[in-house]
């Protein structure tokens, strides 16, 4: 199996949580898989363990991922270290599949010129907003870097830190109080595609705001959104 290449455009593509259609997602070897493509970005999902580490995972329980009844929030990071993830193919766990840091996320990132695209999944306190913030900028890649939250007030803590980083609202919605509320912080949006229309295309980008669409694996719909001149398309498999 191989990614869908599509032609040539000017829409950037975002590979969700790693080239996920390819290797288990939010892990290392998918985080490199998309590295070596090329891809725009690389999309993933962080959250605190219960000593404080920012660590990469969609979920918060790892029953899904791993067939452990363990939440990362009330487990340690070296706790989560010993976990093994199943293998996409056959579900069986491998000693190589693990929960990678943010700061090995990082440095795939890096080493592979790849935009960080960090979705905070919880909301955080201000506290853990700023070292957030700081990690990112000690690696010296903030300006490599989107964060995207469904929690608008992350991204507000996230703007008061820094006036310059760019910034994703996600969403399943969207109306006139939700493009008057990212215009004050100067994000964009990133929104599930099954519900925007060409016209609401226009109107963010009449308000000078880009658009992001999850998770288009359909190359039919890949193009036509690209004809609607979206920004971003986040996707598992296609190119």
């Amino acid at each position: 199996m191989e990614t869908l290449k599509l032609e040539d455009n000017n829409t950037k593509m975002i590979a969700h949580r790693g080239l996920s259609g390819l290797e288990k997602e939010n892990t290392a070897v998918a985080f490199i898989a998309a590295g070596n493509r090329s891809y725009y970005g690389i999309e993933t999902d962080i959250r605190l363990t219960k000593d404080g580490e920012f660590v990469i995972s969609h979920d918060d329980n790892l029953k899904r991922v791993a067939g452990i009844d363990m939440n990362i929030s009330n487990s340690t990071y070296d706790e989560l270290s010993s976990i093994c993830l199943f293998d996409l193919e056959t579900g069986i766990p491998k000693n190589y599949l693990k929960i990678p840091t943010l700061i090995e996320y990082l440095e795939i990132c890096k080493k592979y010129d790849k935009k960080a695209i960090i979705e905070i999944k919880e909301l955080f306190l201000e506290k853990d907003i700023i070292r957030l913030i700081e990690l990112v900028k000690k690696y010296n890649y903030i300006k490599n870097t989107i964060f995207i939250s469904f929690y608008l007030k992350n991204l507000q803590l996230v703007r008061k830190q820094d006036s310059d980083v760019s910034l994703q609202f996600l969403t399943t919605d969207l109306n006139n109080n939700i493009i008057n509320e990212i215009r004050k912080i100067n994000a964009g949006i990133d929104i599930e595609y099954h519900i925007l229309s060409k016209e609401q295309v226009e109107l963010c980008h009449h308000h000078n705001i880009a658009v992001n669409v999850w998770t288009v694996n359909n190359p039919i719909v890949a193009l036509m959104l690209i004809t609607w001149n979206v920004d971003f398309i986040t996707t598992n498999i296609l190119e």
